[in-house]
């Protein structure tokens, strides 16, 4: 049985009402959390950017079974790799058997406010193969030292707060090298929405890599992050989309641009039809339930919802009540 989530905007949401909106949601049969970790929002209109690892304690101790993670974290900028692998063994002991952590090679907007050079896509994702050797290490328990390598440096050093099991490690991409290599060396991979050819190839790139080491992908997590926008009509789950999430009608790489008011100028740009084939616009619920049995079919084990608007409790309940119990997951 695979999983429906909530994905946590915390771009998007004060904190404590987002938090009541993952409790809601629990109640609702969404049965996880992947939650935004952003230094800034998109557009100043989502005005928020809340420190996701302080909401992430505070939703594992206020939930019950929800599993959960970060949707991404960079572990190469904000973050020395170090402190993201003291951040998750301690989320992982607090909630056993219940965190994942989720992590990515960053983008401007969240990275860039430490300066320094912004570096190639090629490069950020060599230091962040690099940073996931060091918290793997340092998850083991075993004592690191880190002083050979390219990007970062370990002092002898080990964690001794661990969980008895370390948590899984996803990474986030929606390129074919980094889905082969997550296949090889982590537990699971995470990926947005896109057409079904393109995450065909992103999941058989990842089978491939896995089955290259004699794993079976099978049997490893498979998280999709759906974006979409559902309201009680079609104009309003368009002035939705086109207020609060115009960064999803952009069809073009995101990772370089370094402010929310850059993404604002480049919203003036964007019209109702830049959402096709990008994100769902509907008021109809089975529209959407069409569009996510579509990619359990496709294999995906978890898929994380985040419908754009403000109208948070009545898409938790709507969902709840005529979406997630219509699903059919494979066998």
């Amino acid at each position: 049985m695979g999983i429906i989530g909530y994905a946590a905007a915390l771009e998007q949401f004060d904190p404590t009402e987002l938090l009541g909106y993952a409790q809601l949601a629990e109640c609702h049969g969404f049965g996880a959390v992947m939650a935004a970790d952003h230094f800034q929002p998109w557009v100043p209109q989502q005005g928020h950017n809340a420190f996701v690892w302080s909401w992430m304690a505070a939703m594992g101790a206020t939930t019950k079974q929800m599993t959960f993670g970060p949707g991404v974290t960079c572990p190469s900028f904000r973050y020395h790799p170090s402190t993201v692998a003291q951040a998750a063994a301690t989320q992982a002991v607090m909630t056993p058997g219940r965190f994942w952590l989720g992590l990515g090679s960053g983008e401007a907007l969240n990275e860039r406010v430490v300066g320094g050079v912004w570096p190639e896509p090629h490069v950020r994702l060599a230091m962040m193969q690099e940073a996931i050797g060091i918290i793997k290490q340092l998850l083991s328990g075993k004592q690191v030292k880190h002083d050979n390598g390219k990007y970062f440096t370990i002092e002898r050093v080990k964690m001794w707060t661990l969980p008895a099991t370390p948590p899984p490690i996803y990474v986030a991409t929606a390129g074919p090298i980094t889905a082969s290599w997550c296949g090889r060396e982590l537990d699971g991979i995470i990926t947005p929405g896109a057409s079904h050819e393109k995450l065909k190839m992103l999941l058989g790139k990842f089978a491939d890599g896995a089955r290259s080491v004699g794993r079976d992908p099978s049997t490893m997590p498979k998280l999709l992050q759906l974006h979409l926008s559902w309201a009680d009509t079609d104009e309003e789950a368009t002035h939705n989309a086109m207020t609060e999430w115009p960064n999803g009608g952009m069809a073009f790489p995101k990772q370089d641009i370094r402010s929310p008011e850059d993404f604002a100028e480049i919203a003036k740009l964007v019209r109702p039809e830049n959402f096709k084939n990008r994100m769902l616009i509907s008021a109809d619920l089975d529209k959407h339930r069409a569009q996510i049995q579509s990619f359990i079919d496709l294999g995906f084990t978890e898929i994380h919802i985040h419908n754009v608007g403000r109208n948070q409790t009545a898409f938790i309940e709507q969902f709840g009540r005529n979406v997630i119990p219509n699903l059919k997951w494979q066998a």
